[in-house]
């Protein structure tokens, strides 16, 4: 006899224990329909001109940084570059809004935004040509690894968030991910933990259109990515990623949240890669030159210029500047990278463990004779 042949089964009407009830009402943690704009709206006249005069010099030197670098990579001097024309509002917009004492933690594409927190343009590049196994000490300007794995660096920021809130330590994780990082698994452990734990971390998903040549239509049915916060009980925010003014604020607003204990939240700007995916690919094969010019007209500095330009807060002097600054950057950029470096074969067992394993005591007793016998034959 089964549960429904029962005598009174057909009363019978399981209901759910309280657990499945939600923990929070839903609806504030939705995303807003369509992303957030500043530039080119009436919220533009409140935005503080000295900050849109900065991000506009920032932009400025982020493009000509991006275009110097993929020079680098023709002229041999770099291996691979993950260029961020066309998404330097993101970059520089999640340096900008960091405290001293904040963590950023970025993916293998967001060398402009640690420059932009400070780092020396050439250590920012260290890792991509392959030199050494990040480039800089990351405790200086609390700048974590570039990431080349896809999302491992979320869970470490959420393990520091964490840890810092445990200890009463003042401190905001920022971090940053492409669309194609939201398909891994760190990306959901992350987000998971981050939101039970209610860590002090942002999570900044710049949504560039394609994960390498996937479409982000052909990686995800979600409304958008920002709509993955709720079900992680986190909110999410949509933004005009090429608008400087608006992520700046978006992510102000979120960094400050974490810090006053408010807990993580999820802030997908919606931007576009206009270069290939690496100098090593050819974005031709999945995309078609009418879209890449659609998106130019979208260019952030483009919009952040004619902002300023039309209210008046910047001349030809201060576009010149800007221009100016920006070349020098480039060519002391240039002049370091044409040096060939220094190396020691024995760095590549340095700061790999904090002590070295047996295993790895013997491989580099191994190199070491090599080294010393290729010297010596060399004397003779």
């Amino acid at each position: 006899m089964t549960v429904q042949e029962l005598p009174g089964a057909a009363a019978y009407r399981p209901t759910p224990p309280p657990a499945w009830k939600p923990r929070t009402d839903p609806a504030p943690l939705l995303p807003d329909p369509e992303p957030y704009r500043v530039l080119g709206t009436e919220a533009a006249a409140s935005a503080d001109p000295a900050l849109l005069r900065r991000l506009h010099a920032e932009l400025v030197r982020g493009r000509r940084y991006n275009v110097q670098a993929t020079a680098l990579t023709k002229q041999g001097r770099l291996a691979v570059y993950p260029s961020t024309v066309g998404q330097e509002a993101c970059e520089v917009a999640a340096a900008l809004v960091l405290q001293e004492q904040d963590w950023l933690f970025p993916s293998y594409r967001d060398t402009l935004a640690a420059v932009a927190r400070g780092l020396d343009p050439v250590q920012a590049l260290t890792l991509l040509r392959g030199d050494w196994h990040t480039g800089y000490d990351p405790r200086e300007l609390r700048i974590a690894p570039l990431s080349t794995p896809l999302a491992t660096q979320l869970p470490h920021a959420v393990g520091l968030a964490h840890a810092a809130r445990i200890k009463g330590d003042d401190v905001v994780a920022l971090a940053m991910v492409g669309d194609g990082g939201t398909s891994e698994g760190d990306f959901h452990e992350a987000l998971n933990f981050a939101a039970v734990w209610r860590a002090p971390v942002v999570f900044l998903v710049q949504n560039n259109g394609f994960a390498i040549s996937v479409p982000l239509a052909k990686q995800t049915a979600a409304p958008s990515l920002a709509h993955k916060a709720v079900g992680y009980g986190m909110p999410g925010r949509l933004v005009d990623g090429n608008d400087a003014a608006a992520v700046h604020e978006v992510l102000t607003d979120a960094v400050a949240r974490a810090r006053r204990g408010g807990g993580p939240t999820l802030v997908e700007a919606v931007t576009y890669r206009m270069d290939a995916h690496t100098n090593a690919d050819d974005a031709t094969r999945y995309r078609t030159d009418s879209e890449v010019e659609t998106w130019r007209a979208h260019d952030p500095i483009l919009l952040l210029e004619r902002e300023l330009t039309e209210r008046g807060l910047i001349d030809e002097d201060g576009l010149r500047a800007a221009r100016d600054a920006a070349e020098t950057m480039a060519a002391a950029l240039r002049e370091r990278m044409n040096a060939d470096p220094v190396l020691d074969p024995m760095d590549l067992f340095a700061h790999v463990y904090g002590e070295q394993t047996a295993q790895l005591r013997e491989q580099a007793e191994q190199l070491r004779a090599e080294l010393a016998a290729e010297a010596e034959g060399q004397d003779r």
